[in-house]
């Protein structure tokens, strides 16, 4: 008895199909959902889903660990925007250092535009955030309501408790997991635990309180309600990623040769004897796209290469008893018979932009000087003479110890002869803190040849030789 592959789980004829299938034989058509049509993504397992799993699993675990680990004492990570200080682990980034954070941002640019270049929209279907949550959201969907044929049933029935039950369990698993989300995401701005304890006691700030309820339901609508309208109407990169392909640019495709033309038949026919290829036009990799594209038509924006289409198609290959890969992560140059370059002159671009930034990066934080000076004169009196004739200029120094261990630094003043510095000569200032120093300057009027002349005022370590910083500041006289 021969068994035929057509389209499995396929919706009975009484029920509204939520794709328009791309016509047989290569014909033109649109296969994109209406906007007001729902998605039912059919489950599908394989070698690419399962990477996607372990390394969104792994990216997970990363998320909801890193804010938890300590560092000498402190929340290793913490991002304190309101006291405008950054703390990575043994960094310390102040506003001043916003060199490093811009070189952070390029390579980061140019990581991805090189990854981009090489193999596609591959950040998109495996680390995306957009995409991990999603995959976890359409996770409890299947586990609560059912199989893709199940959750089409389910959505054509009229309200009754079952179905209230399931959906009103799977909006609950959703709105917890993006609760756990929105505190994990702030906990890396405040510190996290205060915010977890405050929370759970109903005392938290109404800065955190309201982040939390903001990203808790950014996270509820973009996973659970808008899901595939991220990634095709909203995210810029879609738009512009297609920029940085070329023949070269590794992305999921449909071998266009071997499949056509395609069509229905039984496992023992021979598709040469039919006239047909190697599709049998089963539209699984149609069901199985998050975001409801057939990759059939060809290289898409849509298209996030998660590599769904690939595991959906290998298994009926499989079970044909055909060579699989006739969807696979390959190259238009590939396709048409040729030879992959993996390094041409955009690749290799990219890739030394992104040595050379990194190379900046590195060199900007390995001569860093984790020490700030700032100079401010007393502006309510400008100068005065004391009981001694000398005249006296009043300053605040603002003193910032930019790395996370104490100092002692040494403060002195020159610039004039016989100037005399009456203040602390060191102070004692712990990692990461600002210290404000009040010190009076007194010179003699007969060394003064001019009413406003320079002085310099300089902080050193007395730990390490090149933590220094000198600041200028003028010295008033009449």
């Amino acid at each position: 008895m021969q068994q035929n592959i057509k389209v499995q789980d396929a919706a009975p004829a009484n029920l509204k199909q939520p794709v328009k299938i791309h016509p047989p034989k290569g014909g033109k058509g649109s296969n994109q959902y209406p906007p007001n049509d729902r998605i039912y993504v059919r489950e599908v397992k394989g070698r690419v889903e399962t990477t996607r799993r372990l390394l969104g699993f792994a990216l997970m675990a990363l998320f909801l660990v890193l804010p938890w680990l300590t560092y000498q004492g402190e929340q290793a990570i913490l991002l304190n925007i309101l006291d405008q200080r950054f703390r990575i682990f043994g960094l310390t980034l102040w506003p001043q250092d916003l060199t490093i954070l811009a070189w952070i941002f390029m390579v980061s640019a140019f990581a991805l535009f090189l990854v981009t270049t090489l193999w596609g929209r591959v950040w998109c279907g495996f680390t995306c955030p957009q995409t991990t949550w999603t995959f976890i959201y359409m996770w409890f969907e299947r586990k609560i309501e059912g199989s893709r044929h199940q959750r089409m049933k389910l959505d054509q029935r009229p309200m009754d408790t079952d179905k209230f039950a399931r959906k009103f369990l799977k909006h609950l698993a959703w709105l917890v997991v993006a609760l756990l989300t929105a505190m994990t995401f702030v906990g890396y701005f405040t510190d996290i635990r205060q915010l977890f304890a405050e929370l759970f006691i109903f005392q938290a700030s109404a800065w955190a309180a309201g982040s939390v309820i903001f990203f808790t339901l950014a996270t509820y609508g973009n996973a659970g309600w808008m899901r595939e309208i991220m990634c095709t109407h909203i995210c810029p990169y879609a738009r512009f990623q297609s920029a940085m392909f070329d023949k070269d640019t590794f992305i999921v495709a449909y071998d266009e040769k071997r499949g056509e033309p395609r069509g229905p038949r039984g496992r023992k026919q021979d598709p040469k004897a039919l006239g047909l290829g190697d599709c049998i036009d089963c539209n699984m990799c149609v069901q199985v796209c998050p975001t409801g594209i057939d990759i059939r038509n060809g290289l898409q924006y849509e298209c996030i290469n998660c590599g769904a289409c690939i595991d959906a198609c290998d298994n009926v290959m499989e079970k044909m008893g055909y060579p699989k890969k006739l969807i696979s992560f390959t190259t238009e140059r590939r396709l048409e018979g040729g030879k992959t370059k993996v390094w041409r002159f955009k690749s290799v671009g990219y890739g030394g932009a992104l040595i050379a930034l990194t190379a900046l990066l590195l060199l900007d934080i390995l001569f860093r000087i984790p020490l700030e000076l700032d100079v401010v004169r007393d502006r309510n009196t400008l100068y005065r003479e004391n009981q001694e004739g000398f005249i006296e200029n009043v300053y605040q120094l603002r003193i910032i110890n930019k790395s996370q261990q104490s100092d002692v630094y040494t403060i002195r003043a020159t610039g004039i002869e016989d100037l005399n510095y009456m203040g602390p000569d060191q102070v004692t200032i712990a990692g990461g803190e600002v210290y404000i120093v009040p010190v009076t300057v007194a010179i003699d009027p007969y060394f003064l040849d001019a009413s406003l002349v320079e002085i310099e005022f300089t902080v050193s370590s007395q730990t390490e030789d090149r933590v220094k910083r000198t600041t200028q500041s003028n010295f008033l006289s009449r």
